[in-house]
């Protein structure tokens, strides 16, 4: 089931319930899952079931379940099988006869491409964490620059920096969001240019703590690249409604802020307004 990846308010109720309900939780790390049960003041069996023990340890979950006990599975923040250990043992208790039953919740994934606003993106490709050197990182990163659709890449903080600059040269032209800490006290999310990144990064010292959800936005199609040259009609009916209201640079200001228009653009298509009218 998912857990939270930061908050623990986004805990579902239902997730609750499960885990009231079982009669063992595996888990990726038992120290992490305990203080979560602390918290909610659940004490339940803990049996750890990380990437190094991942086949011993769902033969085990198999034993329990044969013998008739509920069990559930964490990983230690959001969702299991992404990025997290979880398939095999989900492959493990299927081939084994037994049900599995989802329990959706927390996604750094898909929390991460909800505030990307890639108004480009017709579904998207999950890398998770790229390889770390050598061929198979630099074909990781050629796909990444090649891929037309969205993309969501994990980073860990002192890997940043060198990913930052590769995707500033993999896909410069690409827009791209870097979300940090999301959901955590120091959570920061940042939409600018790929080329511009590394840039962003440098700027300040704290933006390289913390875990990253990368987003790279969905190559421009046709209709995108002409939609960027020029205003979009919501952006044109923000701006007209606030330039009967306001002085020109704070209407020009403001819909740029609502809209993400280009600030520019706006100014010329407002300085047009405003000649027509005179």
């Amino acid at each position: 089931m998912a857990t939270p990846i930061g908050n623990r308010a986004d805990i579902t109720l239902r997730a609750l319930h499960v885990l009231a309900q079982a009669d063992a939780v595996a888990c990726e790390d038992t120290r992490v899952t305990a203080q979560l049960l602390a918290h909610y003041g659940l004490a339940r069996p803990l049996l750890a079931l990380h990437a190094h023990n991942e086949n011993e340890a769902t033969a085990r979950v198999c034993g329990r379940l044969a013998a008739g006990a509920r069990v559930a599975y964490v990983s230690d923040a959001g969702t299991p099988g992404v990025s997290d250990p979880g398939a095999r043992l989900v492959a493990g208790v299927v081939a084994a006869g037994f049900r599995v039953v989802p329990v959706p919740g927390p996604s750094s994934a898909l929390a991460a491409l909800s505030v990307a606003g890639d108004v480009g993106a017709q579904g998207f490709v999950f890398r998770g964490f790229l390889p770390a050197r050598g061929a198979a990182r630099e074909a990781a990163l050629q796909a990444v620059g090649t891929e037309a659709m969205a993309q969501i890449l994990f980073e860990a903080p002192h890997r940043i920096a060198e990913l930052l600059e590769a995707l500033a040269l993999h896909a410069g032209s690409r827009s791209l969001t870097i979300a940090r800490e999301l959901t955590k006290q120091f959570e920061e999310v940042a939409t600018l240019p790929a080329q511009a990144a590394p840039a962003w990064l440098a700027a300040d010292a704290m933006r390289a703590r913390g875990e990253f959800v990368l987003v790279v936005h969905a190559a421009a199609t046709s209709e995108t690249k002409k939609e960027a040259e020029g205003l979009s009609p919501a952006a044109e009916h923000c701006l007209e409604v606030l330039q009967r209201e306001l002085p020109l640079k704070q209407a020009v200001s403001l819909a740029a802020e609502i809209s993400g228009a280009a600030r520019k653009l706006l100014y010329r298509r407002a300085l047009a307004r405003r000649s027509g009218e005179d």
